[in-house]
């Protein structure tokens, strides 16, 4: 068996002043969560949404908000993002190491679906004592902070180790993605595909999506069944 392909499209590449419609013509193409990247201008060094646009979005969306929250003491604002309407919570490593398992405590309290992201430099290994605890891995294949940049390949065998060690949960990808990007992503084992400026700057919305979702489909060939989290479903 293998996961559940799922594509996100990410909402910072949209256009803000028509935020409603272009989240309803990413469902209209066949998306299946809305991939909200929060950013604190701290822990990276851009500034993008907070809450009331969290707020917005879910008051628009027909499908789950995936928000990733790029932010200092992430902790602190886990319960805030939740009640804004996020049912996807990811959280950075790296902005929690120092106390690494009261954040995830207080992310699993919130009663969303929780992955933690991994920058590139930091290693798969860091979550393997977790990965039972998480719904979702986010795997960053660009540095965490900018959008359109490029993918980098070198996190592919990240993607393969976390799948061998038997973790079962989403598999998500972000950064650089494309319909010949995702490709080697799937292989590896990814089965959820954030793309911003692939998809909402194309010609044809519904047809980037098809192609990416055709590339993301074929060949996952990595460690065990994945199960998504009942909260996904």
């Amino acid at each position: 068996m293998r996961p559940t392909v799922r594509i996100a499209p990410s909402i910072l590449a949209c256009d803000f002043a028509r935020l409603g419609e272009e989240m309803q013509r990413a469902e209209a193409a066949g998306a299946d969560w809305h991939h909200v990247d929060v950013m604190d201008g701290h822990f990276v060094p851009n500034l993008s949404i907070g809450i009331p646009v969290v707020e917005a979005a879910k008051a628009q969306s027909r499908l789950p908000l995936d928000v990733h929250l790029m932010i200092e003491e992430p902790g602190a604002w886990a319960q805030r993002y939740a009640d804004a309407g996020a049912d996807i919570l990811s959280f950075h490593y790296e902005a929690a190491q120092s106390h690494f398992e009261a954040t995830l405590e207080q992310f699993l309290a919130t009663g969303c679906a929780v992955g933690v992201a991994l920058n590139p430099p930091c290693e798969a290994e860091v979550l393997r004592p977790y990965l039972d605890q998480l719904d979702m891995v986010l795997v960053m294949s660009v540095h965490a902070g900018f959008g359109g940049q490029s993918f980098m390949p070198e996190v592919l065998p990240k993607l393969e180790r976390l799948r061998s060690w038997g973790f079962r949960g989403d598999l998500q990808v972000d950064g650089g993605l494309n319909h010949e990007t995702a490709e080697p992503c799937a292989e590896a084992g990814a089965n959820v595909f954030v793309a911003g400026t692939y998809l909402y700057r194309a010609k044809s919305m519904t047809s980037a999506l098809a192609q990416l979702r055709q590339a993301a489909s074929p060949g996952w060939k990595n460690g065990a069944d994945a199960e998504s989290s009942p909260r996904l479903e």
